[in-house]
């Protein structure tokens, strides 16, 4: 039987692999309009979130996230969908997503964008999205209005090692929802 090699705590955690951890929130209006992002450093439109501090619960980056970005304090509520994705190939960290519902918001008038890091929102119909997301996000938002109708969690994995980005749409960046 071969030996084996124990090693304190810090050195073990820091051998196993990584993964990104990103949380964005599904909030609409009353209408049932999806609330979308627009950061000024990519060329489309995503659900309001991001990438998660070192250490930090999704549901809390989530918060955090649309705090920043919105100047909205919203209770984060359940858990809509995980995305699992290694856009940048086999040997690049894969990343997680987290939806949350992020509820009904009945008055746009709290909402103060983060202007370092957004150009600006704007409320989308369902019927309307494709015209904002690239593929990753439409099925990310889709699944999201699905679970949240259906009162279940979805898993939306893409296969390993699938291509950065589907043919004539944006690149996938990480924290990108």
């Amino acid at each position: 039987m071969p030996e084996v090699a124990f090693s304190d705590n810090s050195t073990w955690y820091a051998s196993l692999p990584g993964v990104v951890v990103a949380a964005g929130a599904l909030i609409t209006d009353a209408a049932g309009r999806v609330l979308l992002v627009k950061p000024n450093y990519r060329d489309h439109w995503a659900l309001p979130g991001g990438i998660c501090e070192h250490g930090e619960p999704p549901h809390a980056g989530c918060g955090r996230e649309v705090a920043e970005e919105l100047g909205l304090d919203i209770s984060v509520g359940r858990l809509l969908t995980t995305d699992w994705s290694q856009p940048y190939g086999p040997d690049a960290r894969p990343i997680m997503h987290f939806v949350f519902d992020g509820g009904l918001l009945d008055d746009e008038s709290g909402i103060v964008i983060q202007e370092s890091e957004l150009d600006g929102y704007r409320f989308t119909r369902a019927a309307e999205l494709a015209s904002y997301l690239p593929a990753y996000g439409l099925a990310r938002v889709g699944g999201a209005l699905r679970a949240r109708e259906s009162g279940r969690c979805l898993f939306l994995p893409h296969e390993p090692g699938s291509p950065k980005h589907e043919p004539g749409s944006p690149k996938h960046e990480p924290g990108s929802l």
